[in-house]
This record gives C-alpha cells, sequence and structure tokens, in this order.
C-alpha cells in the first residue's frame, strides 16, 4: 500500500502517476527515478544529465508509469566500486554502475536479481513491485515490495537482503511468521498460510553504528476484512527492528491489531534523539495514517511515553471479530482529528456544506477505529488521512520533528460478494473501493484545516506548533490542503516542504511555524525534497520533484526544480 495501498496502487487513483522520487547526491552527482521507473543521474550544480537507464527499454507490454521514490547509492571501502540499487515494477533489484549507469554485469544475472523467485513463484500474475528506494546495512541491499491488496492469498511480503557484490540472498525476515516461528499464534486456523499483505512498501531506516534495521510494515491483506485471519495478525502493522547482518527479530511494537482500516505503517521510522533526566536516548519515531506518532527507545521497542490499550467499536460484518482493543499513545496528542460531528460538518462555501451535510446524515460513525460496517460508514481518519507516507524531519538541536498531516475521513460498507469470490465481503461505495469523505470538488467534508504542518518536541511530547499547509485560491481563508510529500529541516531552522495540491513550494521557520518563503512549481510536488552544498559554487541547493498527478486533481508536469539559497 503506497499513500493508500502498498505500492499506491488503488483501483480508484487519477491516471497520472505521481513523481514522488526523493534524489540523492553523492559526488556531485544526482540520482533520482521517474514514474516510469527511468534512474537518471545528473550534474548536482547544473541539472546537465549524464546518464539514464530505463528497465522497460525493450519490453514488448505496454509501459508501466507508477510512484517511484528513489534509488540507493553503496561504495566499497576503497571507492572503486560505486553503485545505484533500484527496483522495478516487476520485481527486478537492478546495480547500476554509479558512474556509467550501465548495470554491475556481477550482481545477479548480468545486473539483475529476479526477486519473484522464492516469494511469488505460485503467484505469477500477481503484483510484486518495488516502489521505494532499498535500504543500505554495509555490504547488504535489503528490499521489501509493494504486493496485493486483494485478495488475501498471494505473493509473500517478506522482507529480505542480497549481497550488494554478487546479489546472492543472504537472508530473509517474514513477515508473516511461518511455521515454528515467533508471532506464528497470533494467526488462528492457519490464516498466516500463503497470506499477501504485511509488506514493507514504504521506505526502510538503517542505524548503521548499532546495526539495526527498522522496518514499517503494512497491513494483511484483504486490508478491509479479517474473517479469514482472526487474530492480532502479527507482525503486520508493526515497528519491526532486525538485526541488519542476519535478519534476526530483536524487537517489534504492534501500532494496529488485526487492521480492518488499511492502517499500515507508511512512512519511514524516523531516526531520533530523546532527552530524559539530562541523559540522551536513542529513540525512533514512527508516523501512522491514525494520526498518532508512537516515540520508542530504539535498543528495546519501549514506548517513552505511555500507551493505553482502548476499548474500540465493535463489527456488524458476518465473520468479522475485530480486535477488543487499540493502543492509543497518550502523548504526542494525535495530531488530526478523530472523530466527527454534525458541528463538524464543512462551511466553506453554500454547496459544500450542503453536499457534504448529506453525505455526512448517509454515514455511521463511532468514533476511532469504527470499523467499516454493513451500513454506509465513516471512518476518521481514512486511508489518506493522518501522517502518510511523507513521513517526518527531525531536528537534533531542538528536539523538533515536523509532520505534516492531512485532515480526510473515508466512506465505505463492507458488500456481500458473489458466491465463489476470494473473499466474502469487499468495501464499496459510490466514490469506489477508496471513496473519500469530500466534496465534488474533492475538498474535506470537515471544517479546515484540512492540511497542516507540526512540529512535535520529541522530549516533552507536546505539539509546539500547528500551522495550516497549502491554500485553496478559490476560498480566501487559510484552509490548509490535502497533501502527501516530506519536509526536510536544515541547520539554518528552516523548513523546506512542498506535498500540497496548490503546486507551491514553502519555507517555514522551524522555531514558529511562520511560513517564510514561497514559490510556484510547474505542478504540485507529491515528494520529499532534498538539500546539499554544490562542490565546485559553494551555494546550498534545495531540489524537488515536482509532477503533480497521484490521489488529486490538478496541473501535471515532470519537472525536477532546483533551488539555491541566497549567499551568505
Amino acid at each position: 500500500m503506497g499513500e493508500t495501498d502498498r505500492g499506491g496502487n488503488e483501483t480508484d487513483r487519477h491516471h497520472i502517476a505521481a513523481f514522488e522520487s526523493t534524489p540523492i547526491v553523492m559526488d556531485g552527482v544526482l540520482y533520482f527515478s521517474t514514474p516510469s521507473n527511468r534512474v537518471i543521474a545528473v550534474d548536482a550544480e547544473s541539472g546537465k544529465e549524464i546518464w539514464q537507464f530505463d528497465p522497460q527499454s525493450g519490453n514488448a507490454e505496454p509501459r508501466q508509469f507508477f510512484q517511484h521514490r528513489g534509488v540507493a547509492y553503496w561504495q566499497s571501502t576503497n571507492r572503486d566500486d560505486r553503485r545505484i540499487l533500484s527496483g522495478t515494477f516487476d520485481g527486478r533489484l537492478i546495480a547500476l554502475d554509479a558512474k556509467t549507469g550501465k548495470p554491475c554485469r556481477d550482481f545477479g544475472k548480468d545486473g539483475t536479481v529476479n526477486l519473484r523467485t522464492g516469494v511469488a513463484d505460485s503467484y505469477p500474475g500477481a503484483e510484486y513491485a518495488v516502489t521505494s528506494p532499498p535500504a543500505i546495512y554495509r555490504d547488504l541491499v535489503i528490499t521489501g515490495a509493494a504486493v496485493p491488496e486483494y485478495p488475501s492469498k498471494g505473493p509473500s511480503g517478506a522482507v529480505r537482503a542480497f549481497d550488494v557484490r554478487s546479489g546472492r540472498l543472504v537472508w530473509t525476515f517474514h513477515t508473516v511468521p511461518q511455521q515454528g516461528e515467533a508471532g506464528q499464534e497470533t494467526w488462528q486456523e492457519e490464516a498466516w498460510k500463503d497470506r499477501t499483505g504485511a509488506n514493507v512498501w514504504s521506505i526502510m531506516s538503517v542505524d548503521s553504528e548499532r546495526g539495526l534495521i527498522f522496518l514499517p510494515i503494512g497491513s494483511a491483506s484483504y486490508d478491509f476484512y479479517g474473517a479469514d485471519r482472526k487474530g492480532m495478525d502479527l507482525f503486520a502493522n508493526s515497528l519491526v527492528a532486525l538485526d541488519a547482518a542476519t535478519g534476526k527479530l530483536v524487537w517489534y511494537y504492534q501500532m494496529v491489531h488485526h487492521d480492518i482500516w488499511d492502517y499500515d505503517m507508511p512512512a519511514q521510522p524516523v531516526l531520533i534523539t530523546g532527552r530524559r533526566a539530562g541523559k540522551e536516548i536513542p529513540a525512533i519515531a514512527q508516523v501512522t495514517k491514525m494520526g498518532f506518532v508512537f516515540i520508542l527507545d530504539r535498543l528495546t521497542g519501549k514506548p517513552l511515553f505511555p500507551v493505553e490499550e482502548r476499548k474500540v467499536p465493535e463489527s456488524n460484518v458476518p465473520g468479522e471479530a475485530a480486535w477488543p482493543t487499540q493502543p492509543f499513545p497518550l502523548k504526542p496528542p494525535p495530531l488530526v482529528r478523530q472523530s466527527f460531528s454534525e458541528e463538524d460538518i464543512s462551511e466553506v462555501t453554500k454547496d459544500s456544506h450542503q453536499y457534504c451535510a448529506e453525505l455526512a446524515h448517509s454515514l455511521k460513525n463511532r468514533g476511532m477505529f469504527t470499523p467499516y460496517r454493513l451500513e454506509l460508514t465513516l471512518v476518521m481518519p481514512g486511508t489518506l488521512g493522518g501522517g502518510n507516507w511523507s513521513g517526518g524531519s527531525f531536528d537534533p538541536a531542538s528536539g523538533y520533528l515536523f509532520v505534516n498531516a492531512n485532515e480526510l475521513g473515508a466512506v465505505g460498507a463492507m458488500q456481500p460478494q458473489a458466491d465463489g469470490a476470494p473473499e466474502r465481503y469487499r468495501r464499496g461505495a459510490k466514490g469506489g473501493e477508496y471513496a473519500r469523505f469530500w466534496d465534488e470538488k474533492e475538498w474535506p467534508c470537515q471544517k479546515p484545516p484540512w492540511g497542516t504542518l507540526n512540529a512535535v518536541d520529541v522530549n516533552k511530547g507536546e505539539i509546539v506548533w500547528q500551522v495550516p499547509l497549502g491554500s485553496i485560491d478559490e476560498l480566501k481563508m487559510k484552509t490548509g490542503t490535502p497533501n502527501l510529500g516530506g519536509s526536510i529541516v536544515t541547520a539554518g531552522g528552516l523548513v523546506f516542504i512542498g506535498a500540497t495540491i496548490d503546486s507551491h513550494f514553502r519555507a517555514f521557520d522551524s522555531k514558529t511555524g511562520e511560513q517564510l518563503w514561497v514559490t510556484d512549481l510547474e505542478a504540485s510536488a507529491h515528494a520529499t525534497p532534498t538539500t546539499y552544498l554544490g562542490k565546485k559554487t559553494g551555494k546550498q541547493f534545495v531540489v524537488i520533484a515536482a509532477g503533480g498527478g497521484g490521489y488529486f486533481r490538478g496541473r501535471v508536469s515532470d519537472a525536477l526544480a532546483a533551488f539555491a539559497l541566497p549567499d551568505r
């Protein structure tokens, strides 16, 4: 699941794939990937193309376009061997010479490892795509994948490590525990067998000093119906820490039990440093679609702030057994609203209010973690709500974590399927399987703000500031907008972010949340920016992919936009 599903492949998405790549810069060269899976290297200061590699070249099939969030870089200790590692939409892992863009012939077969082998053999027609950059630890390249949302049986979501030189498989971690493995008892009636989902489609983090890799694991398939997977379903919806060299489990923390909302862990975990009683604590922050931020001890997985298991609503879908409780962190507070009432209906225009009032009155909602029911249900936040794959950025000097969030609900009912269908019930609505709680202009149906940028003090567990993020020209008020794409924070106290649907790129004061700068882009930047110092000019550059598309209407482009900060 990408923003709302594993690879960004919702059935009712807009037809233009978003340009979500975060560029990386090494030795004055900037490397990025495109929505058609090409890998491109350009001079980091001039933007002049050095090489490009097209993994779809020579393919007789129609060209595929999809979200692709970037590539990884590895170099040998003597720097003689430098490689770019990139995954493909058809399940390959490719190693390229960083200087020439030519495949490294000693890696796998002529530069390619077929990732489908061993995990998708029984499902040759099923999706198995790599849409995020792999992780690098020493001489290992570690990858997850996008797998089907539906039906429940399909390719494994296992995470695997390969030797970066030879492509040899080094270790495998089963995200759905197999026979005899820890956690298998959380799947009743052998529901673990051939289960797809519970995959890492997003970005992993590596603590190279401590030899740990952190996996943000998605929900088990099928996302919205779990009658055939009763139990807590480990390690779905968990943050998992592994020994990066061996793949052995170190700790796990499950943030949603028995997920039937598509509340997968959507974002790269952020390595942070916490302070308690004058001591520094290596910690990790996980942003979630529920609007919670979980802050855990990086070495043990223990929460640094209290978490309560609270009773949540039951399901009325035949056979479904919603888990009776869910974890609620007491700090930091939720970044978004998690409930809805009559007073919350949007009044930005008369038409919007009328449409949203009619829609709201047709929906049932029983508070946070309301399961999709047999009747039309409002789930707040929805699959595009809270913090998404955009993740967060961290300033170690202030202890602030910066997170952009969406205030957006989802609408759906669990509809019985015909005899012989893979699942007995499937989520549906007039607006499709992933219908949202918004009006005909795709403006959310609750009162603004609809999108925010937040600064969270990770030491106090408090929101220091929260400001609307984005604007809608038609509305003469600070609404914020739905947004996807991350932020970066600089040592100079600036937070740069695109993300919004208004095709703007902004800089905020990291201490106060004041908007200091804004510029217009060719299209909305649903990506995370990168910043670096030019080797020749000494200038500081900020670069962002601005392509529009994805889940939102608006202008589309294929621009990679670079800005230079003024000389001091």
